[in-house]
């Protein structure tokens, strides 16, 4: 039987104020990809979401974004590679202590938000980012957008990797993420969305807007926790996707 990854974002509310309903997505998906206190989440959030996943039997994630509270992580931020290479470390050591906190272990490591739309197209900062990672755990698996530079680069540096793409969002002629606020940006129909990802699996490649496709690897299957529909379009993804004859299972990784 054919297997594939549903991963989702989450442990993204800090405070008091709630971002997602991650225990229902972890009763749906095989991978989390937890915040580290920079773009969200907090101590707390993180100790709780990591103990949910591990009662779940789902695999643990690192998900480190730029320090922007107030933005969600998603404005462009100026860093010097080295000092993101820092950033990285310092979250997946906080990810990494939860987690053992919890019984777990962190696998896998996926860049959030604008950090990650960055290093898309910028082989220094996806460099300094996978280096300094791969650094603290040489057998972390890197979560990258397949097509991009990103894998180009998990590939360099040897690294296992699970190559992604994106349920509810869209692509643009280069295989990179269509902006938020753009038309055809976000996908929030759940059955259209599984649609595309049917075809996407069937093609063995990313589908683009203008109907393009770049040939990808395919290993994982992103549902961004912090949208409204999320729960409801992971549980019809994962519906399709059993229905397609697919076993849900969390990625192994390869070099």
């Amino acid at each position: 039987m054919r297997e594939i990854d549903l991963n989702a974002d989450m442990g993204e509310a800090f405070g008091d104020w709630r971002m997602g309903d991650d225990e229902s997505l972890l009763g749906i998906v095989s991978s989390a990809n937890i915040a580290c206190g920079f773009h969200a989440g907090d101590w707390d959030v993180m100790a709780r979401t990591m103990a949910a996943a591990q009662a779940h039997g789902v695999g643990l994630g690192a998900h480190p974004g730029f320090p922007d509270l107030q933005g969600f992580g998603r404005r462009k931020m100026a860093m010097p590679p080295e000092s993101v290479g820092r950033m990285v470390q310092y979250q997946l050591g906080a990810a990494q202590a939860m987690a053992q906190a919890a019984g777990g272990r962190i696998r896998h490591l996926k860049l959030h938000g604008a950090l990650s739309n960055m290093a898309m197209t910028d082989e220094a900062l996806s460099r300094a980012a996978y280096k300094a990672a791969l650094d603290i755990d040489p057998e972390i698996i890197l979560v990258v957008l397949s097509g991009t530079v990103m894998e180009q680069v998990a590939r360099d540096l040897g690294a296992a990797y699970a190559g992604e793409i994106f349920a509810d969002r869209g692509y643009a002629e280069d295989g990179t993420l269509i902006p938020r606020g753009q038309p055809g940006a976000m996908i929030h129909d759940a059955d259209e969305a599984a649609d595309r990802i049917l075809d996407m699996l069937d093609a063995g490649a990313i589908l683009t807007a203008g109907g393009n496709r770049i040939a990808a690897r395919i290993d994982t299957i992103c549902v961004h926790g912090d949208e409204p529909t999320a729960v409801a379009l992971a549980r019809r993804l994962r519906e399709r996707l059993e229905g397609a004859g697919l076993a849900i299972r969390p990625f192994a990784g390869a070099r």
